[in-house]
């Protein structure tokens, strides 16, 4: 069964978080005051409609109880009507609240109120645009929390014809390979460590932040 998912706020980041969600196969529920956004993501949500989400009663009707996640994506342009919308949603019995924050009092204002995770887009693409430029062989780069990350990078030159088993790079960098993405652009396959690595292939490793300079320099 498809996640129900409700999307709240149509900006750029809400308007691109519910047309992803939805290509990839979840039931989005668009909302906005803005007639023009809303009439926009009709066009690849499941549902988008008009209210106001500081409305209690209109918020309501949408059974955000039912959802499997509700994101109050919010942006500058209201922080009072994010945090009223986040409060509601908590005490509507969302299962799952996402809010998005602009900045760090904001953010401990959503907390206080119940939001289950917080997020700050801005903030987030910037420390991963920052290591693309610092790290060129990086493709993609996700936080999982408490220092941990899951990268992509590009098998550097030293690598390849080498297996997982000769880097050795759990002992020597403390990175764990854990999928190859074949031919670049290919599918990402379990790692076999007696296999050689080709010049095509990706890795997709788990470490710490500060490992992954030091094992793209030091291979």
């Amino acid at each position: 069964m498809p996640q129900q998912i409700l999307i709240i706020g149509l900006g750029q980041f809400g308007m691109s978080l519910a047309r992803t969600l939805s290509e990839k196969g979840a039931e989005v529920l668009g909302v906005d005051v803005n007639k023009s956004l809303v009439a926009e993501a009709s066009g690849f949500v499941t549902e988008a409609v008009v209210i106001d989400a500081t409305d209690e009663a209109e918020l309501a009707r949408l059974e955000p109880g039912k959802r499997d996640v509700s994101v109050c994506a919010i942006g500058d342009d209201s922080k009072e009507s994010s945090i009223i919308c986040t409060a509601l949603l908590r005490q509507m019995g969302a299962q799952l609240v996402v809010a998005r924050a602009n900045d760090k009092m904001h953010q401990r204002i959503l907390q206080l109120v119940g939001a289950h995770q917080i997020i700050n887009p801005e903030q987030e693409f910037g420390k991963r645009f920052a290591n693309r430029l610092l790290y060129r062989n990086m493709i993609a780069d996700t936080n999982l929390g408490e220092d941990l990350h899951l990268t992509e990078i590009r098998t550097q030159p030293s690598m390849v014809g080498k297996t997982l088993i000769e880097l050795a790079l759990p002992k020597k960098f403390g990175v764990m390979v854990v999928g190859i993405r074949k031919n670049a652009k290919g599918k990402v396959v379990q790692p076999s460590p007696g296999e050689p690595l080709t010049a095509e292939d990706n890795l997709i490793i788990v470490s710490s932040e500060t490992a992954i300079p030091k094992l793209i320099k030091g291979v």
